[in-house]
């Protein structure tokens, strides 16, 4: 899914989200609309087929603990394309390693007219970090404007510490990204002949300086020349 470019008001105006929101408690057992097509919440609002009929959702990134997927499962396979992702929720789980995955899920499910539902079994830690990752690529923002976004929306959102320091690392690293994508193809082509020209000379330097040893080698072999006998020079007795 391609990003739109965004004004900086347009994207102060995203991450304050609605106004007029009343946040009450039993709110963390339903599910909230991120951005358009993207909602987050606890496993409990995927377990209501009506509840996912009346958002029109398409598609379910079900993200638990190995040890809930007794309990917390595709439900409905029949109705829905799921991702089913087995994820730790501790400080110690890599999430950078299994974004790119769900990321390609929910750009495909959006870009199709789609609406994605991503949760794990509360929707307090586990499947906000990974929208926060969502969420902070698509609109090119930091970290923490992208953490703002999501509470914004739904409020009880608390990832465990070691997922924020990914997201920390994750914004380094799709900034890198989005860097190389821009970088103009005619400078890299260009970049690209200087590094083989810069090779293909220091290749040739290599080649005269092993012809070099090869010759001072060969002539530390040849013997000094005798000298000449001359029957006319003096000699002394």
């Amino acid at each position: 899914m391609q990003t739109a470019a965004y004004t900086d008001d347009q994207i102060k105006t995203i991450i304050q989200g609605p106004g007029d929101v009343e946040w009450r408690y039993e709110m963390r057992r339903e599910c909230q609309e991120i951005i358009p097509g993207l909602l987050l919440g606890p496993f409990v609002a995927s377990k209501s087929l009506d509840t996912l009929r009346n958002h029109h959702i398409t598609h379910i990134v079900c993200i638990r603990d190995a040890k809930e997927a007794f309990s917390v499962r595709p439900r409905f396979p029949e109705h829905f394309t799921y991702l089913t992702l087995d994820v730790e929720d501790n400080e110690e789980q890599n999430l950078i390693r299994l974004f790119p995955g769900a990321k390609a899920f929910i750009d495909s499910a959006i870009s199709q007219g789609g609406q994605v539902l991503v949760h794990c079994n509360g929707g307090i830690s586990l499947s906000p970090a990974f929208v926060v990752m969502f969420v902070m690529q698509h609109f090119q923002i930091n970290w923490e404007d992208a953490l703002h976004l999501v509470q914004n929306r739904r409020y009880c959102i608390s990832p465990n510490g070691g997922f924020l320091t990914q997201l920390k690392e994750y914004e380094a690293i799709y900034k890198a990204s989005v860097a190389v994508a821009a970088y103009p193809r005619s400078n890299m082509a260009v970049s690209r002949r200087k590094r083989e020209d810069d090779e293909e000379d220091e290749a040739e330097l290599d080649r005269y300086d092993d012809r070099k040893r090869q010759v001072m080698s060969s002539d530390a072999h040849v013997p000094p020349p005798a000298p000449m006998y001359d029957p006319d020079a003096m000699q002394i007795c």
